[in-house]
């Protein structure tokens, strides 16, 4: 067992049971008491290689190897902790866990970097508790603004602002964060891929062309509040009832614009076995390849007047930046089985040409889920990303896998990747 291995499995068994629930998914909200536990083993992981720990306005936390005010700006990749209601352990984690990682591999090689390196971990990334993604990185980057940020609400009431200050963040410092920013000269993030394009292509690792552009949508349903035992059906104004033809919409639109959207969470007022609701409040996620399509299913949906919670654009990654990492990660992960360079944008596969890289070139890949890399890449950071084979293609469930050696793989296609960064 490699010394890379034994870390790993050490890292990963200590992460293991934060926030696990009885059917082996995640339970990670931003500025809980689970969240605590994983900025602690952040912050001690950081700690035991030496790296200095800083964390910026927006609660997101850094671990410096150098100095970046002296040296810098600095490379950058890391991830998220956090996690969706019943999530995968690998969703966020795989990328710290395999930062840190990479320092040691770099340490292990010699490597004496020409500018500083950083392993971030981001707050607030899957946006389960509050309902908006990435709120982390977008306050940071200023897409987010702090009043608007402090004052949204959990399912309890609870706001942001006064979650943070329990969690030990002081909320009046909240904001974009130019110091922070001008620190990073380049980011890359390490992601277990959510979805089955490197098992069709039999590829341990890519690396990401571009994030579609999606975002999420509230939708208020009113209706009566009565009670269910004395109120004849056809006297009820049940909001129950549009939930579900809403539902059906929402297939129906996504089918004939070629998009994806979900109804996947729904708050039900009061939410008594024995009332007819007074209110439904159901929360759309929709994405695509294109914004036109999105557009058109919001369109389709007008009627119902969805109201705008977060909106990310199409993130199209720099492209020589992904060629020349699509290179540098091959090296280490090539297999005769991969297929040749190639780019996924839209589901498809398609031959890349172009000058040759460090070594044999790891797919490249588009993906439909966002990530705090799109948002920094938005914000005019140099920004790329890694993914790891997933073998079920599932994500956002306690099925959500990556193999180990596919996961050591990964480790030494990131550690590449800074060494190409900080030559």
């Amino acid at each position: 067992m490699t010394p890379t291995a034994s870390e790993f499995d050490r890292m990963w068994a200590e992460l293991a049971p934060v926030g696990r629930g009885r059917d082996g998914g995640y339970r990670r909200f931003a500025w809980t008491r689970e969240d605590a536990t994983l900025r602690e083993w952040f912050t001690a992981e950081a700690a035991r290689r030496g790296l200095d720990v800083t964390t910026d306005r927006a609660g997101n936390q850094w671990a410096w190897w150098g100095d970046p005010d002296t040296d810098g700006p600095g490379v950058v990749t890391g991830s998220h902790l956090d996690s969706v209601p019943s999530g995968g352990a690998y969703d966020g984690p795989l990328g710290v866990v395999s930062a840190l990682l990479a320092v040691d591999v770099l340490r292990a090689r010699g490597w004496h970097p020409a500018r500083p390196i950083a392993v971030a971990s981001f707050a607030d990334e899957e946006g389960a508790r509050f309902g908006v993604a990435c709120a982390g990185s977008r306050i940071l980057t200023g897409r987010l603004p702090a009043d608007r940020a402090l004052g949204l609400a959990d399912h309890d009431g609870a706001t942001m602002a006064e979650a943070m200050r329990a969690g030990g963040h002081n909320p009046e410092q909240v904001g974009r964060d130019d110091e922070t920013l001008r620190r990073v000269a380049t980011f890359v993030e390490l992601h277990v891929e959510q979805g089955r394009g490197l098992v069709d292509l039999a590829a341990p690792v890519g690396v990401a062309s571009m994030i579609w552009p999606h975002g999420r949508w509230r939708i208020t349903l009113d209706g009566q509040a009565n009670h269910a035992g004395t109120t004849p059906l056809a006297d009820r104004d049940d909001p129950m009832l549009a939930l579900a033809r809403l539902i059906g919409e929402v297939r129906a639109a996504a089918e004939r614009r070629g998009a994806l959207a979900t109804v996947g969470k729904v708050q039900v007022e009061p939410n008594g076995v024995n009332a007819i609701p007074s209110r439904v409040t159901a929360w759309l996620d929709c994405r695509a390849a294109d914004e036109d399509a999105v557009r058109a299913v919001l369109a389709d949906l007008a009627d119902v007047g969805p109201t705008e919670e977060s909106w990310t654009g199409a993130t199209v990654f720099d492209a020589d930046l992904a060629t020349r990492l699509s290179g540098v990660s091959g090296r280490t992960t090539h297999s005769p089985a991969a297929t040749p360079r190639t780019r996924l944008t839209t589901g498809a596969s398609t031959a890349v040409s172009g000058p040759g890289a460090s070594g044999p070139a790891v797919p490249i890949l588009g993906t439909g889920a966002g990530h705090d890399a799109g948002v920094l890449s938005e914000a005019g950071i140099p920004t790329a990303m890694l993914f790891v084979r997933n073998p079920t293609g599932i994500s956002h469930s306690p099925e959500e896998h990556a193999a180990r050696d596919d996961c050591l793989a990964g480790v030494h296609a990131l550690a590449d990747c800074l060494a190409e960064l900080t030559r």
